[in-house]
């Protein structure tokens, strides 16, 4: 059902945690099958110098969290507003169609927390 590399991120996730210095937080979740996802960025001249998450899902939540942070390390902002969900199930080498939404949460996720931070850049200017 699941890739080895959707067991492994699920196993043996990275960069979980609330991330210290984090100047961008985004939160999605989905209704349908209860997941929640929190995406936390340290952002640096518009790059995305450090990413973590928290995650209350399955493990294709768990998985599209973990290889999510390690994808958008190093992106700038407008790179990663262009991040698509195909890209992390490329990533995992495939997920179950039922699952493809847990992808999807990442995406949003990341958005949701890049326009935090830029509301954020606005009422400091």
């Amino acid at each position: 059902m699941y890739s080895e590399k959707v067991i492994d991120h699920f196993s043996n996730p990275h960069n979980v945690g609330e991330l210290e210095g984090a100047n961008a937080v985004g939160e999605v979740g989905n209704a349908r099958c209860g997941d929640i996802m929190r995406m936390y960025l340290k952002i640096e001249d518009d790059v995305i110098k450090d990413a973590s998450f928290k995650t209350f899902g399955c493990c294709a939540a768990i998985a599209s969290s973990s290889v999510t942070t390690d994808l958008i390390k190093g992106m700038t902002v407008d790179e990663a507003l262009k991040f698509k969900n195909a890209t992390v199930v490329d990533a995992l080498g495939g997920l179950p169609p039922a699952k493809v939404h847990c992808s999807v949460l990442a995406e949003e996720a990341i958005k949701q927390a890049i326009g935090n931070y830029k509301k954020g850049q606005e009422t400091a200017q």
